[in-house]
This record gives C-alpha cells, sequence and structure tokens, in this order.
C-alpha cells in the first residue's frame, strides 16, 4: 500500500522570479510581483509554489552563486517582502517551497573570501584547494559553462574547484563545519515557515577524492563521475537526521547525472534521504551538451513506463519544462500549426502520469520558444562559455546558434506574458532579459477570457486530478510501447480505470482499442465530436482523450 503524502497529491509551479512579474518598475521581476499574482495561481489550482533562489548573490548566474543564505536579493526585495509573501502563500492554503544551493557557493560570500585569503585560515577547508602540476591544473576536470573546472588562485598559488563557474566555488562537504553551517541555513529557513527545499545539484556534494582524470569517454558527460561521489547517501542521511525528518516538508533532489540504483536509494522511504528526486531523462531526450537530436515517442513512452515501475516506497515526479530547459510546447508539441491543441495534450500528459506534476512559469498558456537572431542576445553565461568547444567542434557560430535556438535554457526565462502591452505586461519599463513577440497573442489575460483557452485547460485537469485520489495512486500500464505516434496507457485504480490516449503526431489515422466503448469519455482537447466506430477511433492531429470505466 503507497503512503499517502500532501506532497503526492499536489500540483508543484515553478516560479523563476526574476522573470515572473515587477511590481516595482525597475524591470525585473521580485517577491511583491509574486504575491501580487498569488490569487492567479489559486484560480489555476496550484498547492506548491517552488521558488527558484531569492538569496542575495551577484546574480553571476542568476542567483545560483550565493553570497548570502540568510538575506534576501535586493532586486527583489526584502527580508520582510520575503516573510509576507510566506504568510499570504499560505494565507490561501498554498505552500512555499525554495531552492536550496549548497554544492557552491559564490566566490564573494564571507567563507570563500576568507578562505582564498590564506592557506592556514579556518574557512580555507570550506572549499576544495588543490596544487596544481607542472602550472596546470590537478587534473583535466571541466566546468559546465566551459573550461577547466579549476581556478588558480594567485595568492597562495593553488587552484581551487568549480563544477560551474569560476564565481561558484564548491564547498568541501568533508569537512563537518560545512555540513553544520549548511543544516543551520535549512533550519532558519524551515523554522520561518517554508514547505520544503528543492537541492540543486544536490548529487555533486559528494567528491571523488583522488581527483583522478576523466577518461575520454568520461568527459562527454562529466556529471555522471561528479554525482557519483562515495559519501553522498551518507550525507543525505545525516542531513535527514539532523534536520528533514524534523519538519512537515518536501524534499526534492535536482539529480542531475545520477544513475537507477542511486536515484531509487536516494528516494526509497525507508533509506531516510529525500522524499523526491528530478530525473532528467525525459526533459533532456535527445539533447548532447547543446545540440539537440531527433527523439522518438517510443524511447519517452519507455522512460515514463521506467520512472513508473516502481514499488510503494517511491514516488516519480513529472515535468516537461523547467528554467533549466527550452519551453516545452516546442520540443515535445507543435508550436506553430497546434500550439494550443499541442500544449492541451502536454499538459494531460503531465497531469494523468504518476508522480507528483511541475509546471514552470508559462507553461499554462504555452509560452514557446524565442527566436534568437544572434549570441550577443543571450543572457545565459553557459552560451558564451561553450563557443569556443563549440568551434573546436568543427561547426560555425551560425550552426551554434540554430542548436542553441531548440536547446538553449534562456528559451524558459524570458519574461512571463500577462497581456498585450508593453512587453508582455511583465514590467512597465525596460525588461532585464527578452520578452517574446508574440506576447500580443499568447498572454494570461487572452486565455483567462477565452473558456476554451490552454489555461482553463490547465486549470480544469489540475481541479479533476486533485478531486481523483483513485487517479494519483493508481498504476500505469503503457497499452501500445511501439506505436510511433500514439502514447496510450491505462491507470488502473480501486474504483476506476483510466485510459489516456494522445496522438503526439501532425498526422490523422484511425486507432483501434479493445472493448473502448466500454469507456465514458472524460476530458478531451477537440472542439468537434469525436469518432469511435467498433471500438476504432478517428484521431486528428494532437488529439488527447481521457476515458474511465
Amino acid at each position: 500500500m503507497v503512503r499517502k503524502n500532501w506532497w503526492k497529491e499536489q500540483v508543484i509551479y515553478q516560479i523563476y522570479p526574476r522573470s515572473f512579474y515587477d511590481s516595482n518598475g525597475d524591470g525585473i521581476g521580485d517577491l511583491n510581483g509574486i504575491n501580487l499574482k498569488l490569487d492567479y495561481l489559486k484560480f489555476l489550482g496550484i498547492d506548491i509554489i517552488w521558488l527558484s533562489p531569492h538569496f542575495d548573490s551577484p546574480n553571476d548566474d542568476n542567483g545560483y552563486d550565493v553570497r548570502n543564505y540568510k538575506m534576501v536579493m535586493e532586486e527583489f526585495g526584502t527580508m520582510k517582502d520575503f516573510d509576507n509573501l510566506l504568510c499570504e502563500i499560505h494565507k490561501r492554503k498554498m505552500k512555499l517551497v525554495i531552492d536550496l544551493v549548497v554544492n557552491h557557493t559564490s566566490d564573494e560570500h564571507s567563507w570563500f573570501v576568507e578562505s582564498k585569503s590564506s592557506s592556514n585560515n579556518k574557512f580555507r577547508d570550506y572549499y576544495i584547494w588543490k596544487k596544481g602540476t607542472n602550472n596546470n591544473p590537478p587534473n583535466n576536470y571541466t566546468s559546465f559553462f566551459g573550461g577547466s573546472a579549476w581556478e588558480k588562485d594567485s595568492k597562495t598559488n593553488e587552484y581551487y574547484l568549480h563544477y560551474f563557474s569560476k564565481k561558484q566555488p564548491d564547498l568541501n562537504w568533508e569537512n563537518q563545519n560545512v555540513r553544520n553551517d549548511v543544516y543551520d541555513i535549512m533550519k532558519f529557513w524551515l523554522d520561518k515557515g517554508v514547505d520544503g527545499f528543492r537541492m540543486d545539484v544536490i548529487p555533486f556534494i559528494s567528491k571523488h577524492r583522488n581527483f583522478e582524470n576523466l577518461t575520454s569517454t568520461e568527459l562527454k558527460n562529466p556529471e555522471i563521475t561528479y554525482a557519483s561521489g562515495p559519501r553522498l547517501h551518507e550525507f543525505l542521511k545525516e542531513m535527514n537526521k539532523k534536520v528533514l525528518s524534523k519538519y512537515d516538508m518536501v524534499s526534492i533532489g535536482e539529480a542531475f547525472g545520477i544513475g537507477q540504483d542511486s536515484m531509487l536509494k536516494m528516494t526509497d522511504e525507508r533509506e531516510k534521504e529525500l522524499d523526491l528526486v528530478f530525473i532528467f531523462d525525459i526533459i533532456r531526450i535527445g539533447r548532447d551538451n547543446w545540440i539537440q537530436n531527433h527523439w522518438s515517442l517510443k524511447k519517452i513512452k519507455k522512460l515514463f513506463s521506467d520512472q513508473s515501475k516502481i514499488d510503494k516506497y517511491h514516488w516519480p515526479t513529472v515535468f516537461l519544462n523547467n528554467h533549466d530547459n527550452p519551453r516545452s510546447v516546442s520540443k515535445y508539441g507543435n508550436d506553430k500549426e497546434f500550439r494550443v491543441k499541442s500544449a492541451k495534450l502536454l499538459a494531460m500528459l503531465i497531469l494523468t502520469q504518476k508522480g507528483t506534476p511541475v509546471l514552470f512559469q508559462g507553461e499554462e498558456i504555452g509560452m514557446t520558444n524565442y527566436e534568437f537572431k544572434s549570441l550577443d542576445q543571450f543572457d545565459d553565461l553557459e552560451v558564451l562559455g561553450n563557443l569556443q568547444k563549440a568551434l573546436d567542434s568543427g561547426i560555425s557560430k551560425d550552426e551554434y546558434l540554430n542548436h542553441l535556438n531548440c536547446s538553449s535554457r534562456d528559451h524558459s526565462r524570458t519574461t512571463m506574458q500577462w497581456n498585450n502591452t508593453n512587453q508582455g505586461g511583465f514590467s512597465t519599463t525596460d525588461n532585464w532579459f527578452i520578452s517574446n513577440k508574440n506576447f500580443n497573442e499568447i498572454n494570461v489575460e487572452n486565455d483567462l477570457n477565452n473558456s476554451n483557452s490552454i489555461l482553463h485547460f490547465y486549470r480544469n485537469l489540475i481541479n479533476y486530478r486533485k478531486e481523483s485520489h483513485d487517479l494519483i495512486y493508481a498504476s500505469y500500464k503503457d497499452v501500445d510501447p511501439d506505436h510511433k505516434n500514439v502514447f496510450i496507457y491505462k491507470r488502473k485504480g480501486k474504483k476506476y480505470t483510466y485510459l489516456i490516449i494522445l496522438n503526439m503526431s501532425n498526422d490523422s489515422f484511425k486507432y483501434k482499442f479493445e472493448n473502448l466503448k466500454q469507456y465514458s469519455l472524460e476530458f478531451s482537447n477537440k472542439n468537434s465530436n469525436i469518432e469511435i466506430d467498433n471500438d476504432e477511433i478517428n484521431l486528428l492531429p494532437w488529439d488527447a482523450f481521457i476515458f474511465v470505466k
């Protein structure tokens, strides 16, 4: 019997605050801007808000470089604004999950300032320092943002490790003092009343202490090595014992790089580590660094089946979009001719799979990728950081740009489209980043005023899921795993059996399902009647149905 939990039954909505809503006219989204939109999120049916980093930061990586964990980023507001936001969220019987970024800090954090000041400083061992070899870095580890993962400090003539930007030095979790300080930070926010953490790149906290060079194969996907440190599960168990277990909260690990075995151990209720993890096999299907290759529906169906083949001690997450990946309707749907219909289909997919659904701002109105014209339009430091690597691989700048127009993180960081006024109603002044030019057509106000919109489809489905615990905890079976266009699966609950039929293609055809007439139609993204003849259903492009018996 699966143990029931509030975080299994509710829907998470990720807010990237810088791009959500600007309340004070400085072009940057802020905490008060989120506060002003809480009634909208409540109307949509959202239960849990996941807030991307709001901590004090110099913003080398948009807040994922934390300077002070107990202060609010000045651009976003004050601690009083945060406390007020948390209070208003709880008044609406919603919950708040915040980002926890503790694999690394900013190089402007006081710990690192002290650490690099002297090799004898008491904070030296808060980070990972190594001597080089023949004036070269300690090993060939690479940064995700391009170049070496080691940066030389001229004062002490040693290198510090940074898996990301050189302004994001990695913490040394072998040091118990580091871990204790992290636990103190966690308690600070939990005691304020936050309802959980999404833990950024949490598998990277345990390092292989021999720091051997990566092989040529390992260099292609260094995250696999970085996420396989020997003490990861030991650290998470300690964190759970000292902090997580003492609060009614949800813990979510961003599990970039981990394998199936590690993921299962990390989220096994008996192991007492984390509640949920975000696995990237589905959201990054076809990805090879900045290149988006072709992907098949058959492969996606297998990935969904794999994550649903779990016992009663595990629970998956379901998501197709976040701040680090392009817009879902542009990758998995058809964002041109069938944007509305395919966005509704993706809504049905996310909200009827087994697991906790996680939405990203703008997904509920079918926001699309932006068409970048030049590399200097990008804000993401990963783009320029990998430019030389891309050119060295033999492609031109134009080819690199073409790839980025399919794969870049910046597609999901364009500002939220609220209405058809200047720059989509995000701000009254120039935005910190690009607004998609299609905001006249694609915006919240338009969708609110159209009962047949993507937004209302999401709202209706979210409410349907909330009222259907039978669906939430139902078993999962892919009925036709080899079909190239149709994703059809059964969710079998105690009272009802749910049959979901999704035509994930631009093609029309007839599909036969035995005893289809035994089911009644509950939901559809069609505006016209459904044609069923002798258990054969006529499927038009991007048709989506929920049948129940």
